[in-house]
């Protein structure tokens, strides 16, 4: 199976080359973990079978660091270009199972590393964190979803993103003239729609969750909806907040 990506990763590089000669942007958000986390979020880890890891680790952020290799090398060759790598708040918060967080937060660490050692050839990567995203399996099973809570807050799928939200917010990143100062950080899709002043494709806003009202709106919305946007939490202290190093 390892062997099987790594040939897959080499041919769709050398396609690409052949037929391009370049590689401008890379987003990495392969992922066969949604049907196996569903499956496992209510149970225990040592009750998970090793599919639980292995759908999100090997389909997930070890083909993003394979596909990563080979698309590094064609645009440090042109000094120029972009990976993308689509990760979650999951990285930082408790959601799902064990294996999704520990894949996000590996990934966010890649995209950290990987964006110093690619700063150099004036090459950027980014980690990308969108929020609830209305795709086609979430809709799916979107009455399930919202009879449950994430952290203690209700979900409501209807105020999730559109799948063309993201898409947007990496063609801002494309057109960024200050992209490298963002390479090796992790971004927010509402802080990008913030910072260059686009909507989502069905004209809402989204408020990045480190905006006071998006925090509180989730327990509590008639409280949130009358707090300002612009009353944002420090990244800092969202951290302290919610890691475990200390």
């Amino acid at each position: 199976k390892q062997w099987y990506q790594r040939r897959v990763a080499i041919t769709a590089g050398d396609k690409i080359q052949k037929e391009h000669g370049r590689i401008d942007l890379l987003v990495n958000n392969a992922f066969k973990g949604v049907t196996t986390i569903g499956a496992n979020r209510n149970t225990p880890f040592w009750d998970q079978q090793m599919d639980s890891w292995d759908n999100v680790i090997h389909v997930g952020l070890r083909c993003h660091f394979l596909a990563s290799q080979y698309a590094a090398k064609l645009m440090i060759e042109r000094q120029n270009g972009l990976i993308c790598n689509i990760s979650s708040p999951g990285a930082l918060f408790n959601f799902f199972t064990i294996p999704y967080g520990v894949g996000k937060a590996g990934l966010d660490k890649m995209s950290e590393m990987c964006g110093k050692e690619l700063k150099k050839h004036n090459v950027a990567c980014v980690s990308l964190w969108p929020a609830l995203v209305k795709t086609e399996h979430i809709m799916s099973v979107k009455d399930d979803l919202e009879k449950s809570k994430i952290n203690g807050a209700k979900i409501n799928v209807d105020n999730g993103e559109t799948v063309e939200y993201a898409g947007r917010a990496i063609v801002a990143l494309m057109n960024d003239p200050n992209l490298m100062q963002k390479s090796g950080k992790t971004i927010t899709t509402a802080d990008l729609g913030s910072e260059f002043g686009f909507k989502d494709a069905d004209g809402r806003t989204h408020h990045s969750l480190r905006c006071l009202k998006t925090g509180i709106g989730m327990r509590y919305p008639w409280l949130g909806a009358v707090i300002p946007s612009f009353i944002k939490i420090p990244w800092s202290w969202i951290v302290a907040a919610a890691h475990h190093y200390y």
